[in-house]
């Protein structure tokens, strides 16, 4: 087992230095500057001595070398800095909006993975077969939706159309409706095109034939043989579909305006706040990581072939 997850390990820690170093590049090159932002305020009436004064403080003046060293090494120890704009540890503003984030992001993998499966099983059911091509070309549909539309489509239908669900005021579990939905339909479009073309690719071969020639129904073999051996290029492809969810879910809580990572990245991103975003940045990759690391974990149990080198045996 060690040999089959050291090296996915080691390649999950080369991402998370590459997203830091890039994403610390690419927001140190941004204009603007979180510390003039919040202090040149005239109605604050500091100096410019007091500002240049706080500027040291945030580390602001320092070398880029020297940030990058003591933003890698505290980031490291698990301390994500200091909000310049909000006034607090970035870790208790991780803490107090990633609990709406995730409330809103995991229903939505789960609704986007059943809603890929329905389609899929449903295109080969033999009796939804004079639909199948209507029911293969919804993920096509589905993928080109941007979230945003979507979110604001939704909204405009099922809120002020239909008047079924309140956007002003609503209740906790009435809040999630909508956003759940607008973040599950692009998610499900690629897995349903992968679980429709792995289907096909299983149901070609040999066994399955076996399997009809015994006199089993079309159904009998799309759930015991067909399935089961179609799971693979979905397990995988689920794993990197999460930096899609994360980015979809962040749009969306925007257009809802629910509190969460999203709108903490809009506000940060606002007030050139780096602190907020590096973490932001940090926290998505971290759960990419994590997550396909945990794929590895699943595949064995799915492919036979890799029981064995997880084992040891090869």
């Amino acid at each position: 087992m060690s040999h089959y997850l050291l090296p996915r390990a080691g390649l999950g820690l080369l991402v998370l230095w590459a997203a830091f170093t890039l994403s610390f590049v690419l927001l140190q090159v941004l204009p603007g500057d979180a510390v003039l932002i919040k202090f040149q305020n005239p109605d604050l009436g500091l100096s410019p001595a007091q500002i240049e004064e706080m500027r040291i403080a945030y580390g602001a003046d320092s070398p880029l070398w020297q940030q990058y060293l003591h933003t890698l090494g505290a980031m490291l120890r698990g301390d994500f800095g200091f909000s310049v704009q909000a006034g607090l540890p970035v870790s208790e503003l991780i803490i107090t909006n990633l609990p709406d984030t995730l409330s809103l992001a995991l229903p939505a993998f789960a609704l986007a993975v059943a809603l890929a499966f329905a389609l899929a099983l449903a295109s080969r059911l033999p009796g939804l077969r004079f639909l199948s091509n209507a029911i293969q070309s919804l993920p096509v549909l589905f993928i080109s939706l941007p979230t945003f539309w979507l979110g604001i489509a939704s909204i405009q239908l099922f809120s002020f159309q239909l008047r079924l669900i309140p956007v002003i005021n609503p209740g906790p579990l009435q809040g999630l409706i909508l956003p759940i939905i607008t973040v599950a339909i692009p998610i499900s479009a690629p897995l349903a095109q992968i679980l429709m073309r792995s289907l096909d690719q299983v149901a070609a071969q040999p066994f399955v034939a076996v399997a009809r020639a015994k006199g089993l129904s079309e159904t009998a073999v799309l759930w015991r043989h067909v399935t089961g051996n179609a799971l693979l290029p979905v397990l995988n492809i689920a794993g990197l579909l999460l930096g899609e969810l994360i980015a979809g879910a962040l749009i969306t809580e925007t257009v809802f305006g629910r509190s969460g990572l999203g709108m903490l990245t809009q506000q940060a991103v606002n007030n050139q706040d780096i602190a907020v975003l590096q973490a932001v940045v940090m926290i998505s990759a971290l759960g990419f990581v994590l997550i396909n690391l945990l794929v590895d974990l699943l595949m064995p149990l799915f492919d036979p072939r890799l029981k064995t080198v997880t084992g040891g045996a090869v």
